[in-house]
């Protein structure tokens, strides 16, 4: 068992260091925990034996369904409604195109048999959420015309559809079902997807506002609670699970819900886990020693799918709209396939329909092109098709993100030397973003008017903007007491980092503004910065 911990915990700090490296080198990070899985696997270096395709298709369900709820968390519908439609068509519509053109030229170019071409096609199907989100947060991608909208809405709610295809066409191929049932398999896969997610997101929605959690833990455990029930709950009647749980993320997502700030960063936090732990079990599933023989077809479906069926796809939904030939491009080129493609393979391969290709190896390989070379690229494609927008913020189109501007009170009291003391408040220049709200003079409150002097002893109370986190910079705190190694050392001798500096001293109720000459004492403050 300690074997084990110790091998999860190497591999964990494994992704996240490689996060970091591929980060810097402009590689993206789903990439990198793929290939770490092909280093662990069988045909890898440390040679893992890992071939189980049942337990992985249960255990990539789950990382789905937390990685699909926060998809659906996260995006803003105020600011994707202009857009609304378009995403929906391309989730929808836009996923049988897609399926069709794939499934055609696999069976009349490649030879491929006509249910497994189209199988392969479904599979195929939808853009993958977490790469998408991933791209355009890392890369601060402030894109025109709403598109990032667009992709994140497309992505996020596509793979619902792409996995009820590939479920109908298994279903085809076991020749077991009739036209009727067949029918009825559609109905149940939409109806109950629909009806248990609206029903279980109110459901839940009543619960948290009835018995509101007083710890922020509380509710992120909640929350993990109802994205189980979401999926788990329309599954026993035939429905559609995937639809259910983003649903519920959607609709929970734009409620306020105190502390979502948190919860942001806690679903955060877990579907990294989740897509690290996805990516890296597929990488570990898959035999780099039988790529090599199903290679061209893979790289001849990959570049159909990517040069031809997406643009056809998107230009045919979106032309009608009037959308720029621009974001037409780069719509097209940011279609990218990812965990769910690869699932869904999974889920074809424990299928009892027999399929006579590798159809894992084949999507598997579809996916690192897609990742790596669509992926790395979509950055340069927007700023070549000038689709960057400098006035928007990607941010906006995240519900964590909020128009409102957080602020704090700063209380300090005048003495016989502060620069204010004998002034009208009129004559006094406030910093920047500041306003003074209230004066407390003899226990008197006194609203701050400009022919009012302030006088010794007077305390004010300002308001201003309070911090916010910048990308890159980190505020904290040390107390210096009698024992700490700075006390007593002047400032230009402490801080030979040029990536840390000492902002202010608090010292005895006032700040001091150090300098290279200013001394440590003993009970100081300081206030450092610290740049990644």
């Amino acid at each position: 068992m300690t074997t084990n911990l110790l091998l999860t915990a190497l591999i964990i700090i494994s992704c996240l260091v490689l996060n970091r490296v591929s980060n810097k080198l402009g590689i993206p990070m789903l990439l990198a925990f793929i290939v770490l899985g092909m280093f662990f696997g069988s045909d890898g270096l440390l040679k893992i034996p890992f071939d189980n395709f049942f337990m992985a298709e249960e255990l990539c369900s789950i990382a789905l369904i937390f990685i699909m709820f926060y998809g659906g968390f996260g995006t803003k519908l105020s600011q994707a409604r202009p857009i609304l439609v378009k995403s929906v068509l391309l989730s929808t519509l836009g996923v049988l195109m897609t399926a069709a053109l794939v499934g055609l030229f696999c069976h009349f170019v490649l030879r491929f048999p006509l249910f497994e071409s189209f199988l392969i096609g479904s599979v195929l199907s939808s853009t993958d959420a977490a790469s998408v989100f991933s791209i355009l947060r890392s890369k601060k991608l402030n894109l025109k015309y709403n598109t990032a909208s667009m992709l994140e809405v497309e992505s996020g709610s596509n793979d619902p559809c792409a996995y009820m295809l590939t479920v109908i066409i298994l279903t085809l191929m076991g020749g077991q079902e009739t036209q009727i049932n067949l029918f009825g398999l559609v109905f149940a896969q939409i109806f109950y997807g629909v009806i248990f997610g609206i029903g279980i997101a109110y459901l839940a929605l009543w619960i948290y506002k009835r018995f509101e959690f007083k710890e922020s833990g509380y509710t992120a455990i909640f929350m993990v609670a109802i994205a189980l029930t979401a999926f788990a709950l329309p599954v026993q009647f035939g429905g559609n699970g995937y639809l259910s749980v983003y649903i519920v993320g959607v609709m929970m997502g734009n409620k306020r819900i105190q502390g979502k700030k948190a919860l942001v960063n806690f679903f955060d936090g877990i579907t990294g886990l989740m897509q690290m732990f996805l990516f890296f079990l597929l990488g570990l599933l898959s035999y780099p020693s039988q790529m090599l023989t199903i290679l061209a077809p893979a790289i001849a479906i990959a570049l159909f799918l990517t040069f031809v069926a997406r643009p056809v796809t998107i230009f045919a939904i979106l032309s009608p709209f009037g959308c720029e030939l621009s974001q037409k491009l780069l719509v097209s080129w940011s279609g990218l396939r990812g965990a769910a493609s690869i699932v869904f393979a999974v889920t074809a391969t424990i299928s009892p329909a027999y399929t006579s290709n590798d159809i894992f190896h084949i999507v598997f390989q579809i996916v690192l092109f897609s990742i790596l070379f669509q992926g790395s690229l979509i950055p340069f494609i927007a700023r070549k098709l000038n689709m960057i927008d400098a006035h928007e913020d990607v941010m906006k189109t995240f519900t964590d993100y909020s128009d409102e501007v957080p602020i704090e009170f700063i209380e300090f009291t005048i003495n016989e030397t502060h620069q204010w003391a004998g002034k009208y408040i009129r004559e006094i220049l406030l910093p920047p973003d500041t306003i003074l709200v209230l004066i407390l003079r003899n226990r008197e409150e006194l609203i701050p008017r400009g022919n009012i002097k302030l006088e010794v002893e007077d305390t004010l109370i300002l308001s201003a903007k309070s911090p916010r986190k910048i990308d890159g910079i980190a505020l904290y705190e040390t107390t210096v007491g009698a024992t700490h190694e700075w006390r007593d050392h002047k400032v230009k001798d402490l801080v030979k980092d040029p990536a840390m500096l000492i902002v202010h001293i608090r010292r005895k109720g006032r700040v001091v503004i150090p300098v290279g000459d200013t001394v440590i004492k003993s009970g100081d403050v300081l206030v450092m910065n610290r740049r990644d």
